[in-house]
């Protein structure tokens, strides 16, 4: 990782410790990684986008948090809530680490609209909403997953693969869900 992309996640840190998100954009950056090689797209957009895309989480209280998203979310408006005050913290963070102007503002975009915007802006945009999704079939996310939403694993393994196809843009990020949900039934088959 760059050194400038860890500085940004040093800064990102502290709004991480909320609804497991340290973990989330762990595992949704190491996507975002294998999609840039396959996909191409602007690693010094998409990085930074994905590192900071929940930081605003932070400002949603938790006792509301899953009001926000997920299968029995209510409240559609913290969602978009986290994506606004994301989007500046964000900025701010980039400001703070003295990054490309015109990259900030680009990285602005796509996190002012990840989850809300149906439509991608750019390839950059597809590929942060793609890691982003992502995270729901890694093994630790869809376990994650399963706890906070209280549902069982072929109850969630069945959410998933539902939505996929409206939520993933790309072909790799279609391709990278199909290994992992294999690799969930997989560990189902072994347990049984």
């Amino acid at each position: 990782m760059k050194t400038i992309f860890q500085k940004i996640w040093q800064l990102a840190e502290p709004y991480l410790n909320t609804r497991k998100n340290n973990i989330h954009t762990k595992i949704s950056t190491e996507f975002a990684y294998r999609l840039l090689e396959k996909e191409g797209g602007d690693q010094d957009i998409v990085i930074p986008a994905i590192i900071l895309h929940d930081v605003g989480w932070k400002r949603v209280p938790e006792n509301l948090q899953l009001k926000a998203f997920g299968p029995k979310a209510t409240s559609p408006e913290l969602n978009r809530l986290h994506e606004v005050e994301g989007a500046k913290i964000a900025k701010d963070i980039l400001e703070r680490v003295n990054y490309d102007e015109d990259r900030i503002e680009e990285i602005f975009e796509i996190i002012d609209g990840h989850d809300s915007r149906k439509e991608a802006i750019s390839l950059n945009d597809k590929l942060v909403k793609d890691a982003d999704k992502l995270w729901r079939c890694s093994e630790e996310g869809f376990y994650i997953d399963i706890e906070r939403f209280e549902v069982n694993f072929v109850e969630y393994l069945n959410i998933i693969r539902s939505k996929l196809q409206k939520w993933l843009f790309t072909n790799s990020a279609k391709e990278i869900a199909r290994e992992e949900i294999k690799n969930r039934v997989k560990e189902l088959d072994d347990t049984i």
